[in-house]
């Protein structure tokens, strides 16, 4: 399930503390850096675990 790439937003099945479940991706590798559209909060998760939270890709962004 790896369709998704550098700046692509996203959205995970859990909504962020700060009520958004709408996320950037800013790194990809072995772990994915993902940053909350709200709050601008970064968080790593490792490529298995990302894809497990992961509910779907809303727009592929690459600049």
């Amino acid at each position: 399930m790896s369709n998704y790439a550098l700046n692509d937003t996203v959205i995970m099945k859990k909504n962020h503390a700060c009520g958004t479940n709408e996320w950037k991706i800013t790194r990809v590798g072995v772990d994915i850096k993902i940053k909350c559209l709200n709050c601008q909060r970064e968080v790593m998760l490792e490529r298995k675990q990302f894809e497990k939270k992961l509910k779907k890709i809303v727009g592929e962004k690459n600049e």
